[in-house]
């Protein structure tokens, strides 16, 4: 119905409506400002003195600064956060370190852990993806959305004049940055993991710790300025969870404006006061998701464990070992490609590609590895004359890490023990990772394994060591060896517990004898030169020193103990200087038939193909190949120690 006023009924309300008397009512007579109840007496005013012209006004007493709190269940959360993100990022930094590329992180090596390095890191990190997913689940069941909200005021705020307005603006922008960054470290972290890690996922990852770095710092100065010690206190000082705040309803607002007191009791009616200082069901919540998270990330790293099936074949269809992929049996197996990275060289992105192919025969094993390798690198530190004598050409061959004039070299390590983690069970990380033994003139760390009986048998194929004449290294990693007098005063590198095949000393060496730190910056006596060096010469074929370009492919960089002559000065004085002779030495003429693991090799096409056979059957140290042993590889570019590597095994399953 419509109600209209007409102006008869606007006058007659007004005749209704009595005037204000102008005069003040009696109880309000005499009284200050400060209104006062009629039923309370009036307390004498004390006297005030007059005050003096030299006098200056009393200040206001200074209003006491409420005492910050947060609740319990962010303070718990944050204070998880905060140690693992300091065990993943001291762990990762002393990881980061064995690269040359981060070797100046050695600066802090007495501020980085060194006996559990990786098998921190990787349980820190699965914590980190709990306490993620924990503090999402508080978040949006504690109602607390507000804390992290950024939208178009808060936008704004960044421009107020208050700063109160400004630096929680400021906080909230960090809180994203911190909330990108966690999911990129997540996310590359699982990809390196699972063995998919590219040289920009690791650049990626290691950004991430240097964001992090900087926003702890950036975290605590916006604390600090929206509110100083007290701001950063909070912390620490735990109290209950406020109610989850209700939506907005517009009747509401209307009701307290007719009746605010109503309003009010209905309000902590519908609320009731807990007496416990959190309130349980976020605090539920974040640990069942927390649960929840661990339980997929290991449900799927269980579910994809590198398994390679091993089938068997008949003795008439066992290839021949000659570097060549084509045998018919390497047709009918389905290769099983492992990626590698954190090596060294290969154009500066030290990643290659392995394919493993298998077979076996009830009595031996046959492998087939092709790998990437841009180069055929043969030279090994290679002997150059000049005016003033020979000179190995190195460039860090004296503390055990050469990088340029090495052969190239191909690793795989067997072993029967369920080791996931390689790091600190057969791999130390940091320059002194052995307590009372020598440090690593390289600066990395060393193998060794930390208990006796940990048979670890480790392949080393290297290409101008008898690799293509048939011969691959049959090593072992052990308890840590006695450090010679030479190796304790840092003359020689130390070698852990990386036991090299004995057999070795008497089928090749280097064609110099060994020295010091700093000796091969001066003259040294080859140990036999050549007896026809034109002849010698051209065997090296076309001679290109710089180390990423690759050796002809009819080249040879050794020589034997046919076609050379322990050194004389006679017979070096016939030979020019700038002659170049190999730098590896073929100690006897039947290197292949004295091996237990055979092995021959071809390159072509950038990827080098190794065919390598072994006996299923050994005795320690030695490792059986049956259903249960684990298999790793690493892959060498012209580098003596720097390879690839990868972080979870391929478990060998045989038919």
């Amino acid at each position: 119905m419509e109600v209209r006023w007409t102006g008869s009924g606007i006058s007659e309300l007004r005749s209704q409506v009595k005037p204000m008397s102008s005069e003040i009512p009696g109880h309000f007579r005499n009284t200050t400002r400060t209104r006062l109840r009629p039923d309370v007496p009036r307390a004498a005013e004390p006297r005030r003195r007059p005050a003096r012209p030299d006098q200056k006004a009393p200040k206001p007493p200074r209003q006491k600064e409420r005492v910050r709190k947060t609740d319990l269940g962010t303070i718990l959360l944050h204070w998880i956060l905060v140690i693992t993100l300091t065990l993943s990022i001291g762990t990762g930094l002393r990881i980061a370190m064995d690269s040359p590329e981060h070797s100046w992180l050695v600066a802090f090596d007495s501020f980085l852990p060194l006996y559990t390095v990786w098998t921190l890191h990787i349980p820190a990190a699965l914590t980190l993806v709990a306490v993620s997913v924990a503090y999402a689940a508080y978040i949006w069941r504690g109602g607390l959305m507000r804390r992290i909200r950024f939208d178009k005021m808060r936008l704004k705020g960044l421009g107020n004049r208050s700063k109160q307005v400004r630096w929680g603006s400021i906080n909230i922008i960090l809180y994203w940055v911190l909330f990108a960054t966690m999911i990129m470290e997540i996310t590359t972290g699982t990809l390196l993991w699972l063995g998919y890690g590219r040289g920009i996922w690791v650049e990626m990852h290691m950004w991430g710790t240097w964001i992090i770095f900087g926003y702890a710092a950036a975290h605590v100065l916006a604390h600090f300025a929206l509110g100083g010690f007290n701001q950063l206190a909070r912390v620490l000082r735990p109290t209950k969870l406020g109610p989850r705040p209700t939506p907005f309803d517009p009747m509401d607002l209307v009701a307290e404006l007719l009746d605010p007191e109503n309003a009010a009791n209905s309000q902590a009616e519908a609320t009731p006061k807990s007496r416990w200082i959190f309130r349980l069901s976020p605090l539920v919540v974040a640990l069942a998701a927390a649960t929840a998270g661990i339980a997929i990330a290991v449900t799927v790293d269980g579910a994809s464990e590198d398994t390679f099936f091993v089938r068997r074949i008949a003795k008439a269809d066992r290839p021949m070992l000659d570097g060549d992929l084509s045998d018919g049996v390497w047709r009918t197996v389905r290769p099983f490609t492992m990626f590698t990275a954190l090596g060294g060289n290969y154009d500066g992105k030290g990643e290659a590609a392995v394919e493993i192919r298998a077979v076996h025969d009830g009595e031996w094993a046959y492998f087939c590895f092709m790998w990437d390798d841009p180069t055929r690198s043969l030279k090994h530190l290679p002997l150059v004359k000049r005016a003033d004598g020979w000179h190995v050409l190195h460039d860090r061959y004296d503390l055990g890490d050469e990088r340029s004039y090495y052969e190239d070299k191909f690793s795989a390590l067997f072993t029967k023990l369920p080791i996931v983690i390689p790091g600190d069970r057969t791999y130390h990380a940091g320059p002194t990772p052995i307590e009372g033994k020598p440090s690593t003139l390289s600066q990395r760390g060393l193998h060794f394994t930390p208990a006796p009986g940990l048979a670890v048998e480790v392949w080393q194929w290297k290409a101008s060591s008898g690799g293509l004449l048939g011969w691959v290294d049959k090593n072992h990693f052990d308890m840590p060896t006695e450090a010679s007098r030479a190796e304790s005063e840092g003359h020689v590198p130390y070698r852990g517990g990386f036991i090299q095949d004995p057999r070795t000393a008497e089928l090749y060496s280097d064609n110099f004898e060994r020295q010091p730190v700093g000796g091969y910056e001066r003259p040294i006596q080859p140990k036999r030169l050549p007896r026809n060096w034109k002849a010698t010469y051209e065997a090296l074929g076309r001679i290109d020193l710089d180390p990423d370009h690759s050796d002809a492919e009819a080249s040879r960089w050794w020589m034997n103990m046919s076609e050379s002559e322990p050194y004389s000065a006679v017979l070096d004085a016939e030979i020019p200087v700038g002659t170049m002779i190999p730098g590896s030495l073929i100690l006897v003429d039947d290197i292949d038939r004295r091996a237990d693991v055979i092995g021959m090799a071809r390159w072509a096409a950038g990827h080098w193909t190794l065919e390598v056979a072994r006996k299923l059957a050994a005795e320690a140290p030695d490792v059986p190949i049956s259903t249960g042993t684990y298999l790793r590889v690493a892959v060498f570019d012209h580098s003596q120690i720097y390879h690839t590597r990868h972080i979870r095994p391929i478990r060998l399953e045989l038919e």
